[in-house]
């Protein structure tokens, strides 16, 4: 029998990677309008702006167009894509049927500090909306929802959540500029019912929250429909 063969501990590299890194800046930048739908889009020129090789802007590049984001044309520039009435409605479907579930879940199993962390989120959430800062609120938005979710015990479905709400984020990042005080009630009126334990107050707090994008798109396209793709309906 042959000996066995001696193999040496790899060292895992920790933390995230250059692709990681390459993606999320290209996916904030998307989701905040500055790179708005119809930038042309180079793999050479972001890889010399972002001080890193052409291969982790390729594969971010593919991620991105995997989520709808980016439209990637061989031998022609990659460009943003539109925003699709369809697929945000679609994601507001699934996300709404995933959060509803996580937040009547986080009722059952929240403790104090955990309930004293989501309150000052909130109290975080209304001194960006007083400072007029829409990118810090749209974080402190997601990670209001997305500790419910961590604190559901099924913080699992966040990955499929931000998945699946990447078609929104755009729409709802518009909508700060006139509705963050409205988003910011609704996450009160969620908390409220996870002070009570509540789940089903607090699921259908989070279905009315998560279903105002549907009155909200049809103001945000009358300002910026050149953003917006010609669909059929």
């Amino acid at each position: 029998m042959a000996d066995q063969v001696q193999l040496r501990a790899v060292d895992i590299p920790r933390g995230p990677s250059v692709t990681d890194l390459v993606f999320e800046q290209l996916y904030q930048r998307v989701i905040e309008l500055d790179l708005v739908p119809g930038t042309k889009l180079s793999e050479l020129e972001v890889s010399k702006q972002m001080g890193v090789s052409r291969q982790p802007v390729r594969d971010a590049f593919y991620r991105l167009s995997q989520l709808g984001f980016l439209l990637i044309r061989p031998q022609r520039a990659t460009i943003v894509t539109q925003i699709s009435e369809k697929d945000v409605l679609e994601a507001r479907f699934i996300r709404t049927a995933l959060e509803m579930e996580t937040v009547r879940a986080a009722s059952e199993r929240l403790t104090g500090a955990q309930m004293d962390e989501l309150d000052d989120l909130i109290v975080q959430q209304q001194a960006a909306i007083d400072k007029g800062d829409r990118v810090l609120f749209h974080s402190l938005d997601d990670l209001f929802h997305k500790r419910i979710c961590d604190m559901s015990g099924h913080d699992f479905a966040w990955s499929l959540i931000r998945e699946s709400k990447a078609h929104m984020d755009r729409v709802r990042y518009l909508s700060l500029s006139f509705g963050a005080q409205s988003a910011l009630d609704d996450h009160k009126d969620i908390m409220a019912a996870l002070r009570k334990q509540d789940g089903d107050a607090a699921a259908a707090a989070m279905r009315i929250h998560l279903s105002r994008i549907k009155s909200i798109i049809g103001r945000i396209r009358e300002s910026y429909g050149q953003y917006f793709a010609t669909e059929e309906t």
